[in-house]
């Protein structure tokens, strides 16, 4: 018999990998994945990038790099962050993932030991959460209102638990429930993170995508001693495909990191940081996010409209203000897992969020993703899932 580590009793299959998996057949309608939407993926841009990187520096593309990044796309990095997240760093606080995921486990190898306990908001993301899982930590949930984590409770618990190492939120157009922490609540956030000095992991994949409002700072911007670990990605803004995130933090932690990096992997991908340095060359990435935004937020439009108009009375969700997802809470007395099962039936598929909650609960709640569907088929499937839900409430 093959005898695992012990850390393997604690990881199981993402939810939502496997969701995808189903969601490939093609008459499903799918609000399940968080996926950018393929039709706006600049691919010719991206074509005229490859080329010219092959044609200028071919040899070098296919060589190894460093560890920590080529410094080109660093310094592009560290421009974009102070012009988008009032962040002030230099390429040396930059160290370049395989994704903001790789981004997420090497925070958890840098902090958590067996048995410590990492602070997160409830819900929060599964994948953060399957990433953390692997360094079998105990995890406690933070309560949170429609502008994220409630400070108060915050504090409460840090004042009552033991042995906490890390806290991970994500204050923009959260996963799963798409909301966004105020200015007042991040400046409370940042003032007790000074106080019991913490460490932060703040991850932010969704900040560029503002349909509406004002744009927010960043708990990075606000940080003055060092302890938030920012985590940005190129995958929701450009193409996840590249695999292409980066961690920025002060300098005695990111020596932690890159120390991880370079037993993992080694050094991030060199062509597809040369490509997509290119890209920035090249073109405006800001006029691409702007299209992105514009088509993101038309389809928010049209899925709240529908679900307005095709939900039953007694059934709230999220009004995000930017982001990929809105979140979905049923009565108490219905199963979203179950609810799924019928609407798969129907051909529409969604994410039960019940996986979302690290200590378990709350399965009447779900997660809707409004970024890669058409109009149509948002309103088809709305529509489907609105007599689901008719057929399976209480009268």
């Amino acid at each position: 018999m093959v005898k695992f580590a012990d850390r393997m009793n604690q990881l199981q299959g993402s939810e939502i990998r496997e969701l995808l998996k189903l969601t490939q057949q093609p008459d499903i309608i799918s609000f399940a994945g968080g996926l950018p939407a393929k039709e706006l993926f600049p691919v010719e841009g991206m074509k005229e990038a490859a080329l010219a990187v092959m044609n200028e520096n071919g040899q070098e593309a296919m060589q190894y790099s460093t560890t920590e990044g080529i410094n080109p796309l660093r310094e592009k990095i560290v421009a974009r962050m102070k012009a988008k997240n009032g962040i002030d760093a230099t390429i040396d606080n930059i160290l370049i993932t395989n994704g903001s995921q790789q981004g997420l486990d090497f925070s958890g190898r840098v902090f958590l030991n067996e048995g410590d306990v990492v602070l997160m908001e409830s819900p929060s993301y599964l994948g953060a959460i399957n990433a953390f899982q692997a360094n079998c930590p105990k995890f406690v949930e933070v309560p949170t209102d429609n502008n994220g984590m409630i400070m108060s409770e915050l504090e409460k618990i840090i004042q009552t638990t033991e042995n906490i190492k890390m806290i991970y939120v994500i204050p923009d157009f959260q996963n799963p429930t798409g909301r966004t922490w105020p200015l007042e609540r991040r400046k409370q956030f940042m003032e007790i993170i000074n106080k019991y000095e913490i460490p932060v992991i703040e991850d932010n994949p969704y900040g560029e995508l503002r349909f509406e409002g004002e744009n927010m700072p960043s708990l990075k911007s606000l940080d003055t001693k060092g302890l938030v670990v920012f985590l940005g990605t190129f995958s929701k803004i450009l193409a996840p495909g590249y695999r292409l995130g980066w961690v920025c933090a002060s300098n005695e932690i990111l020596e932690k990191y890159n120390f991880i990096k370079q037993g993992a992997d080694l050094q991030p991908s060199t062509v597809s940081q040369l490509e997509v340095n290119k890209f920035m060359e090249l073109y405006n990435l800001d006029d691409h996010v702007a299209k992105i935004k514009e088509v993101y937020g038309h389809r928010r439009d049209v899925m709240l409209a529908a679900m307005k108009r095709e939900f039953p009375e007694g059934i709230e969700y999220t009004h995000p203000e930017g982001g990929l997802f809105t979140w979905v809470v049923l009565p108490e007395y219905m199963n979203a897992r179950e609810v799924a099962l019928e609407c798969i039936k129907e051909k529409v598929a969604y994410v039960p969020g019940g996986s979302f909650f690290p200590n378990g609960g709350h399965e009447n709640t779900f997660r809707m993703n409004y970024s890669c569907m058409p109009d149509d088929k948002i309103e088809q499937g709305i529509a489907s899932l609105g007599r689901v839900l008719k057929a399976m409430m209480k009268k």
